[in-house]
């Protein structure tokens, strides 16, 4: 469960508690993976066994997940939206000095609040009065984006670079926000070729004039090449880092992948300060 959920919970509780005079029940503990052990002979550098210790089966998701994602839809006056609107601010900012229409959104690692960062920065976005935005999930290995919103993408991402539809066929809207998305419809056998191909290059340059923002959610970057064709691709590179969580090493190792002259900024996800200041993400 995303911490910053969990803390908007909390403070709501504590909210009504404090209009009402009662006690509000209390909120599940959250707990934290425990560091492994150092190395030792015979076992494989700690770097690479926190990241094969990762590499976890995944959960089944429930409903409720999805909407702990889309909090700055559900809940677009909450401290949660601000911030990132603060987020979007600073990016417009970044963006009168450099162009910045297309936007990658990547971590590290998985499980670090990507998808959850470029959800809600395009949602923001496109509250902005007269601003069209295009959210693109590039993630052709687990995609989460389409079932996140509710939709149900009859072609997506992948029939779009396989020639086999076309990009207005693949584009839904999103209603009640001036939002378009480009899911991700079947899994093709060769994400990595897809996402480095021409294809992809001439998708990126098509949608990038169309739209005044086109934000995408890449794949985490260690252990796979896809987040760094795509960055090589747009104007601009986020990189979430989950706090007390992702190692420096891991973030370091994560820039050098990349073309640290796209990195316009780093979200630190889940900092300890601002939940005990404000009680929220």
């Amino acid at each position: 469960m995303p911490k910053h959920y969990e803390a908007l919970q909390r403070a709501e509780e504590e909210r009504r508690r404090k209009a009402s005079g009662g006690e509000a029940s209390a909120s599940p503990a959250v707990s934290f993976q425990a560091a492994p052990p150092a190395s030792t002979p015979g076992r494989p550098p700690s770097f690479f066994r926190r990241i094969l210790g990762r590499m976890k089966p995944q959960r089944v998701e429930q409903a409720s997940d999805a909407n702990k994602r889309r909090i700055a839809l559900l809940q677009p006056d909450s401290y949660v939206a601000e911030q990132y609107r603060s987020l979007r601010g600073r990016i417009d900012s970044l963006a009168s000095q450099r162009p910045l229409k297309t936007l990658a959104v990547t971590s590290a690692n998985s499980g670090e609040g990507k998808s959850t960062c470029s959800l809600n920065l395009a949602t923001v976005t496109a509250m902005s009065v007269g601003r069209n935005v295009l959210l693109v999930d590039c993630d052709l290995r687990r995609p989460k984006v389409h079932w996140t919103l509710g939709l149900q993408p009859q072609v997506g991402l992948a029939e779009v670079l396989l020639n086999q539809a076309t990009v207005d066929e693949a584009i839904l809207k999103l209603e009640g926000v001036n939002l378009d998305v480009l899911p991700v419809r079947s899994i093709p056998s060769n994400p990595s070729e897809l996402l480095a191909s021409p294809e992809m290059r001439r998708l990126i340059e098509e949608v990038a004039g169309r739209y005044d923002r086109v934000i995408l959610d890449t794949p985490a970057c260690l252990g796979l090449p896809d987040a760094k064709s795509i960055s090589e691709l747009c104007d601009g590179l986020v990189m979430v880092v989950r706090a007390d969580v992702t190692p420096q090493e891991e973030v370091q190792a994560a820039l050098d992948i990349l073309d640290r002259r796209r990195v316009v900024g780093l979200v630190l996800n889940g900092s300890e300060a601002t939940r005990e200041q404000y009680g929220y993400y």
